[in-house]
């Protein structure tokens, strides 16, 4: 479990407590030596370690980093998040989008969401980590137009009935707990949601996804065929899903601009190491050379750039602080970014950039879904575009 220490390192922007830097050193040092070991092998197998996940629960304790202290949490704060989705993303990306899904999109989104009797019974096994969360949306018809959704809620005495597909819905298969999005009218634009158990009648996966990068994190479809949800699972009120989703979904962009953050993180050490240590030509160090200097040089900048962003907005949003702009500012700067970044190891690195013996091939494939989860950023753009239309014109 994380444990209390006099930090060395001067508090921060990034640091701006000693409670933070105390989770930043136990994640640190967690990742570099279990996730570093079992990244390239969990890719190549396409494989999720559930018990090191577990671990992460019982070793040191950041399930429930948003979650007050009362409730079984670490009582911390979206930068805290932030700090740990940074961390883990620099030696694999897909193991801590698992993470994301479910301390994020469940457990984060459950506990502001739901009543006390919900809490008491789903927060305990997940914050453990005995029970694995994700949540249930995007649909094959709808993806960033989420108010497309056509999964169906319909009430039949003291239950639910549910009936939809669910698409690319990460931890699918490996889930126990859910919170799922419906709609009671598919005409409606509101939306009603709900906990429900992967051991639900009526409960199936689908089919698993084959994909480009993340692939330790499993994502695959999920089915509902007249699954029967007790009414005591609906999450707040009937048609009031959309408060709560938009809520998460801005500490939901700011941990995935965290992730985009550790993969340029790492990506700018191994570039920096192998052209200023290792790699020579016509007798001088790889650094010496102007086109490898502009490459490391903008890579670093903009990453120093988009990482004061993503901390800046983390410390403005809260379950009662919306920024839905600089949420959506965050992750358009900080996905793009980190696939620019990730592309420029690989030029650094030449041939080796392109195979598998450095991590940054993998890296750059990881990067590219950031750009798209949580709201693709050409919806990023639209969004920006609306809020800035709002401050202006109203």
């Amino acid at each position: 479990m994380i444990s209390v220490a006099k930090p060395l390192q001067k508090l921060d922007l990034f640091n701006p407590t000693e409670a933070h830097l105390d989770l930043r050193d136990s994640v640190a040092n967690f990742s570099k030596r279990e996730l570093d070991e079992t990244a390239k092998e969990m890719d190549e197998r396409e494989e999720f370690p559930i018990e090191l996940f577990r671990r992460l629960g019982t070793e040191i304790g950041i399930f429930g980093v948003t979650i007050p202290e009362e409730a079984g949490g670490l009582g911390l704060d979206p930068l805290a998040s932030v700090i740990v989705h940074e961390e883990m993303s620099k030696y694999d990306p897909g193991f801590t989008l698992s993470y994301l899904a479910h301390e994020v999109l469940f457990v984060n989104n459950l506990f502001y969401s739901s009543n006390k009797r919900q809490q008491e019974k789903y927060l305990p096994k997940v914050l453990s980590g005995e029970w694995v969360g994700g949540m249930g949306m995007t649909e094959p018809g709808a993806g960033t137009d989420v108010l497309g959704m056509t999964t169906s809620a319909v009430k039949k005495g003291d239950r639910y009935v549910i009936n939809g597909v669910k698409q690319y819905i990460t931890n699918g298969s490996i889930g126990n707990c859910f919170l799922l999005y419906t709609k009671l009218d598919k005409s409606s634009k509101k939306m009603t949601s709900f906990v429900i158990e992967s051991s639900y009648k009526g409960f199936s996966v689908g089919k698993k996804e084959e994909k480009m990068g993340m692939r330790s994190s499993p994502t695959t479809q999920v089915v509902f065929e007249d699954m029967e949800v007790p009414e005591e699972n609906l999450i707040g009120e009937e048609n009031s899903a959309i408060t709560h989703m938009m809520r998460n979904l801005e500490i939901e962009r700011v941990t995935l601009a965290a992730q985009s953050l550790g993969i340029a993180s790492r990506c700018i050490e191994i570039m920096c190491d192998y052209s200023m240590r290792h790699r020579e030509a016509f007798q001088k160090k790889l650094i010496d050379f102007g086109q490898i200097q502009r490459l490391v040089a903008e890579s670093y900048a903009d990453f120093s750039a988009a990482r004061a962003l993503v901390y800046q907005v983390a410390s403005q949003i809260g379950p009662d602080i919306r920024n839905s702009l600089g949420a959506a500012s965050a992750k358009l700067v900080a996905t793009t970014m980190a696939e620019r970044v990730s592309r420029n190891a690989i030029q650094v690195l030449g041939g080796y950039g392109y195979c598998r013996e450095y991590p940054v091939e993998r890296l750059h494939r990881d990067s590219i879904l950031l750009s798209i989860g949580g709201g693709t950023n050409e919806a990023m753009q639209k969004n920006i575009a609306s809020d800035l239309r709002k401050l202006f014109t109203e």
